[in-house]
């Protein structure tokens, strides 16, 4: 079968261990930056299907985390900014659809 897309790390060790074939390369920055976005877009998908929300939730963070790490952002550094974010402008709690502004 072929997949053509970034998988995590220990996933060629799993498959190998079913007795099956793997052939992996190691992509270079551009092919692993366009490969993290289709991953984002990939477990987005899976996430709004609405099964397995917890399980995919971790997925998304798992490559937000590896697109922060590829432009040098720790974890603690995203989370920090998420937080400075939160006390600006606040959640999504009150669930507020902005309809239209103007003067």
């Amino acid at each position: 079968m072929h997949y053509n897309k970034l998988v995590r790390d220990k996933i060629p060790e799993i498959i190998e261990s079913n007795w099956e074939k793997v052939i992996i390369h190691i992509a270079d920055k551009e092919e692993y930056q366009q490969k993290l976005q289709e991953k984002f877009y990939e477990e987005g998908e899976e996430l709004f299907s609405w099964t397995n929300v917890a399980e995919e939730l971790a997925d998304v963070l798992e490559v937000v985390y590896a697109i922060g790490d590829l432009h040098w952002f720790s974890q603690e550094e995203i989370e920090k900014i998420r937080l400075e974010k939160l006390e600006k402008k606040g959640w999504f709690s009150k669930k507020i659809i902005l309809e239209e502004t103007g003067k």
